[in-house]
This record gives C-alpha cells, sequence and structure tokens, in this order.
C-alpha cells in the first residue's frame, strides 16, 4: 500500500484531543481506511460502493449495539 501524499481525514464529530477514531483517504481508484492512532500502521483497501453502504448502515444505526 503506497503511503504517498494522501489526505487522510477523520470525522467532524471526531474528538480533536486525538482519541481513537478512524481517517479515509481518496487513494483515486479506492479508499484507504486506518487507525488514527496508528498512521505508520496496515490500511484497508475499500471500494467507493462498499464505503457508501458502510456509511449508510452507520448513519441509519444498523451498526450500533
Amino acid at each position: 500500500m503506497p503511503r504517498g501524499p494522501f489526505t487522510w481525514r477523520t470525522s467532524s464529530y471526531a474528538s480533536q484531543e486525538g482519541g481513537a477514531c478512524v481517517e479515509l483517504a481518496d487513494l483515486h481508484i479506492s479508499v484507504g481506511v486506518r487507525d488514527s492512532t496508528d498512521p505508520e500502521g496496515p490500511v484497508l483497501r475499500l471500494s467507493r460502493p462498499a464505503v457508501a453502504a458502510l456509511v449508510s448502515r452507520i448513519k441509519a444505526g444498523e451498526l450500533d449495539r
């Protein structure tokens, strides 16, 4: 996974104190997902449709415990 000059973003709802969040980056063909507490750690590459479906399910509360 290239570490290139990608812009990693967190949710506007994320804590500014560096709490545990996920970060997303546009990797051109796919979307990168990583742990904000470990920026040098592994990166998941998801298709754009997969990310859209995940965000939709999160917003709908389908993944709440």
